[in-house]
């Protein structure tokens, strides 16, 4: 695009993009109670399902017709946006159109629609929607983020520490999150899938989030725009904040969410 955009930009935009989440969602729960919708595998063995497609296609048609002058990047659809044609991009979408496939086959009900626009590296736009449970999460740089769920809509804001430090996690989380939990000493544990685990941690349900396995750009860029409008962070190991850089992988390096940069978190596992 010939200008980077302007708050401007980002306040006119976040009530369609959260209207495209919204409607993505819509075809998710269809497909969800279907009883014997197929599951494939991708070429990395990762499943994807009819509603990782199908929410696909939906939002970037609407990010399409918003911002038809930025590009897409979607999980879905990263084979189409070669490294050679993006690493030029300051200007871009980053979408996971079904973030928690495997929560969405084992029926927990704990899968989002993440949906970021990234600009130099900067998530900088944010909507993480929890479907099931009709819950939206927002917001972009320079304001309060918000939550909206059941008609209401409200500010969010991360917490400061009080023991026991409340921890959001996967029911699948490993043994490096588990010695994570250990150093923290007292301690409890949030469950949660996707996405949505970062944004407990910005509407101050939970205190941190540990990642120490793999995940993609598109898992995280939502809700680290979130996240940072309601005071929070993602950090690395080295304490720096998660940038966007299209890189070939699109791969993030271990981190963490967390709601008050001030208190002594242990160090990353080895």
């Amino acid at each position: 695009m010939n200008h980077l955009p302007t708050s401007a930009d980002y306040q006119a935009w976040l009530p369609q993009v959260c209207d495209a989440a919204r409607q993505a969602g819509e075809l998710i729960l269809d497909i969800y109670q279907c009883a014997d919708c197929a599951v494939e595998k991708k070429a990395d063995g990762t499943p994807v399902t009819l509603a990782d497609k199908t929410a696909d296609a939906s939002i970037r048609q609407a990010l399409q017709q918003l911002t038809p002058h930025i590009p897409v990047v979607s999980e879905e659809n990263v084979e189409h946006t070669p490294f050679a044609q993006r690493q030029a991009w300051s200007v871009f979408w980053l979408v996971d159109p079904l973030d928690g496939t495997k929560e969405f086959i084992e029926r927990t009900g704990e899968f989002s629609v993440n949906i970021a626009l990234v600009v130099n590296e900067r998530a900088v736009l944010g909507v993480v929607y929890g479907l099931v449970n009709d819950v939206l999460y927002a917001g972009y740089m320079g304001t309060n983020a918000f939550k909206q769920q059941n008609g209401h809509t409200q500010t969010i804001h991360v917490q400061s520490v009080a023991n026991p430090v409340r921890v959001a996690v996967s029911r699948r989380h490993g043994a490096r999150v588990g010695e994570f939990i250990q150093a923290l000493g007292a301690s409890r544990q949030v469950n949660m899938g996707s996405a949505l685990k970062s944004c407990l941690v910005a509407e101050g349900v939970a205190d941190v989030y540990p990642r120490f396995g793999p995940t993609s750009h598109w898992d995280t860029a939502a809700s680290q725009a979130i996240v940072e409008a309601a005071g929070g962070r993602i950090v690395n190991a080295a304490g720096e904040d998660l940038v966007y850089q299209p890189t070939e992988d699109l791969l993030n390096p271990f981190f963490m969410v967390i709601g008050d940069a001030a208190y002594p978190w242990p160090s990353f596992p080895k």
